[in-house]
């Protein structure tokens, strides 16, 4: 069997960062502002690595960085009011309020507060629900970051979705239930089964997959008896596992690296999903600064 394509989303991640750093530039000369927010409640060391991140990739493409950090203890109401105060901040092209918020916060409640025109991670019920109703193509609005960067990645690999099947394992929000509608437009043109906790003899649902996305949080879960010869799989699974030889923590993915042996390509975790789903961010507020010039 022909050694499999590993496709990196670091490497494209990269390249759209470059040019995404050009098309600031011009929106400058324009007079047009091009600003990220953020708000982050609490410590949490994950989500504070995030946001950290995400300002250090502004400072690359040359976005400017508008940053909101709260208490562990802010009210709802706290949470709330700089939402509204980075609403009216005309420096602020879109924004994200970091997740997990407190448990005793209502987070739908929060998020509905947000502009949907400045929705930089694309997931305001109201974007959310223009992709819905558009099966034609997508909409002029924010998209989903995850699944964007995930048909963008594929795509870049000359990878087709058109008649292919599908198999996402996990429902979840972020990727689950967006990428499905997004792969079954026109355009796209995939069939989709969406495999969740509940589902019935999930290995066939895999095995019969031409493209296995997994998003279910268990580390290496897709094993290689589970994949038919040739198929492509995608990592989005983040977990945490100690490893008693090396006495110390490591980040795994959903896909065991050994199905990489059967496979026509993957994308690697880390180093595949996780850098293009920060990229579509940038896309998305670079975008969003461009529209107002329409």
């Amino acid at each position: 069997m022909t050694e499999p394509l590993r496709i990196s989303g670091t490497d494209l991640a990269r390249s759209i960062k470059e040019d995404l750093k050009g098309r600031v530039g011009q929106l400058k000369t324009q007079g047009v502002p091009c600003g990220l927010g953020t708000i982050l409640v609490g410590e949490d060391p994950g989500s504070l690595k995030y946001v950290e991140g995400k300002h250090k990739d502004c400072a690359e493409v040359g976005i400017e960085s508008i940053r909101i950090d709260l208490p562990p203890n802010a009210s709802q109401q706290e949470i709330i009011d700089a939402i509204e105060e980075l609403n009216a901040d005309s420096r602020c092209t879109g924004f994200i309020v970091q997740l997990p918020l407190p448990q005793n916060v209502d987070t739908l409640k929060v998020l509905e507060h947000v502009d949907p025109k400045k929705d930089a991670d694309g997931m305001h019920p109201w974007n959310l629900g223009k992709l819905v109703l558009h099966t034609d193509h997508l909409p002029s609005t924010p998209l989903p970051c995850t699944p964007r960067g995930v048909i963008e990645l594929l795509e870049s690999a000359g990878i087709d979705f058109a008649g292919k099947d599908v198999c996402v394992l996990g429902r979840g929000i972020t990727i689950g239930r967006t990428i499905s509608l997004m792969l079954s437009l026109k355009g796209k043109d995939a069939t989709v089964t969406t495999c969740h906790s509940q589902t019935v003899d999930v290995e066939d649902k895999i095995r019969h997959a031409d493209i296995v996305i997994a998003a279910m949080g268990q580390a290496h879960f897709v094993k290689p008896a589970m994949l038919k010869d040739g198929a492509v799989t995608v990592d989005v699974g983040v977990s945490r596992v100690f490893v008693e030889d090396e006495g110390r923590w490591r980040i795994c993915g959903d896909v065991d690296p050994a199905c990489y042996n059967k496979v026509s390509a993957y994308t690697p975790n880390p180093g595949g999903v996780g850098p293009m789903t920060r990229a579509m961010l940038l896309k998305n507020v670079v975008e969003m600064a461009q529209r107002t010039l329409s």
